[in-house]
C-alpha cells in the first residue's frame, strides 16, 4: 500500500475533538478511505500529515502504516505527494492518539 494514492474523507478535522473521548484533541486531519475495509470491519482509518488547515477530503500518498500490536486496527499515514516524513517525525505527529497503543511504523 505504501506509495499508493488514496483519497481520505476527513471526519475528525485538525482542531477538533474525538466525539466520545472529549479531551482527545486532533492536531492533524484524520479520516478514512471509503470502500477499503480494515481488519476492524470499518473503513480504513488514515492520519493526514503536511496539511496545516482543516479539510473535508484530501488526496495524497500513503507513506507509512501504523501497525498496532494491542488492537486489530492499522492506521495509514497519508501526505502530499511531494512530501515525506521520517518514522520519528510521524510518531511525534500522531502520538496524541498512538500513545495509548503499542505500535510500530512500517515504511
Amino acid at each position: 500500500m505504501i506509495g499508493k494514492i488514496v483519497t481520505v474523507k476527513v471526519d475528525r478535522p485538525l482542531g477538533s475533538y474525538h466525539p466520545e473521548y472529549k479531551t482527545l484533541y486532533y492536531p492533524v486531519n484524520y479520516g478514512y478511505i471509503e470502500g477499503i475495509i480494515a481488519p476492524d470491519g470499518e473503513e480504513q482509518d488514515a492520519y493526514i500529515l503536511g496539511i496545516d488547515k482543516p479539510v473535508d477530503t484530501f488526496t495524497g500518498k500513503i507513506i507509512a502504516i501504523v501497525r498496532r500490536f494491542d488492537d486489530v486496527e492499522e492506521k495509514w499515514v497519508v501526505c502530499p505527494e511531494n512530501m515525506s516524513f521520517g518514522k520519528e517525525e510521524i510518531m511525534g505527529k500522531i502520538n496524541f492518539q498512538e500513545k495509548y497503543f503499542q505500535s510500530e511504523i512500517i515504511m
